[in-house]
């Protein structure tokens, strides 16, 4: 039912937006990579914390490796007084953060809480200025937890063309009409391998994740990618971008398409 000029669900595409957020706020100096995610939640850290909820890092939510074994969500959704944070944090942790990759989009939500700490506004408001009014981007929305915190890995409506504007500002690794509106060592970082997330019986789902981006199989390609097929993919050697929504089941189908036709 969608038009070009329409908003559609982004699903976990919205995570490259936050970890862009995350990004600003580092080159501002609001935070850093090797920060405790404790350190920003110091009313709601459990009554006992394991030695590896207190090693977990600003960077291992990014990489998703902050060591859990099952994805956080359910609990977040769960928590009964709506504190999704004191619930990501009362969720055991079973390994050394950075040690063991797993998809985890309650890790994506504490980025866009801190983010929320930090400035006083929600990643919506606070790219507003800095990612989507340069972009000329305009009637996005963003869905919130029950605390009025973005979700950050899920919720983000845009357009296509918006997605399309995302990945060109990647693939000019930051810049956009000679402004440098993301760090080019962000870009870099983000889009480059942070932790190994093999093996996967999709192979564009095992060949390492960044700073909520996906590591491609062919052409030194990276992506931000969300459920039903739809894809952000930059391909720096080619100069190249492609925009997808969809409603698709099988998006390993939609990106082997991309690499036997648009790729060559």
């Amino acid at each position: 039912p969608y038009r070009a000029g329409s908003p559609h669900m982004l699903f976990s595409l919205s995570k490259s937006f936050t970890s862009t957020a995350v990004g600003m706020a580092v080159a501002e100096g609001r935070l850093s990579l090797d920060d405790p995610v404790l350190s920003f939640f110091p009313d709601d850290a459990p009554a006992v914390v394991s030695d590896n909820l207190a090693a977990m890092r600003v960077r291992h939510l990014l990489a998703m490796g902050t060591g859990h074994d099952a994805d956080t969500m359910p609990a977040l959704h769960q928590s009964a007084d709506g504190n999704w944070a004191r619930a990501f944090l009362a969720c055991p942790v079973q390994h050394a953060p950075g040690t063991h990759f797993l998809y985890n989009t309650g890790a994506t939500y504490m980025l866009s809480a801190i983010v929320q700490k930090l400035t006083g506004q929600t990643l919506l408001e606070y790219l507003g200025p800095r990612l989507f009014e340069p972009l000329s981007i305009t009637g996005a929305s963003w869905e919130s937890c029950p605390r009025g915190i973005n979700t950050g890995g899920f919720g983000l409506r845009t357009t296509t063309e918006a997605i399309a504007k995302f990945g060109q500002l990647y693939l000019q690794r930051g810049a956009w009409s000679g402004r440098q509106l993301v760090p080019a060592e962000w870009a870099d970082a983000a889009s480059a391998k942070q932790i190994d997330n093999a093996p996967n019986a999709n192979p564009d789902w095992a060949q390492g994740y960044g700073y909520q981006f996906w590591r491609c199989q062919f052409g030194n390609a990276y992506r931000g990618d969300g459920a039903f097929g739809q894809f952000c993919v930059v391909f720096p050697e080619h100069d190249a971008v492609l925009a997808i929504t969809s409603g698709v089941g099988n998006m390993q189908a939609v990106l082997s398409l991309v690499w036997q036709h648009i790729l060559p």
